[in-house]
């Protein structure tokens, strides 16, 4: 039984204040919390990550910060593997 390799990769923000309603539409195209912000960012970056296979969510870090995470599947025969 051969056993499935991803790669997980988290960033963590702090001083970075997020409510409960940031947190569920964070990934959704043209939501932002920034005055001049386009709120595509993360909408692109769920986009790929989703087309290779893999997941991306983001975690508060209390009392002011959130971890940005994300895994992806790798191939067998990858240089990785």
């Amino acid at each position: 039984m051969s056993r499935a390799v991803v790669i997980y990769y988290s960033l963590c923000r702090l001083r970075l204040r997020l409510t409960p309603e940031h947190l569920e539409r964070l990934f959704e195209a043209f939501y932002t919390t920034k005055a001049a912000g386009m709120g595509m960012g993360l909408s692109i970056c769920r986009s790929i990550v989703e087309a290779h296979g893999g997941r991306i969510w983001v975690s508060a870090i209390m009392p002011h910060g959130a971890a940005f995470q994300f895994t992806v599947p790798v191939q067998p025969g990858n240089a990785l593997c």
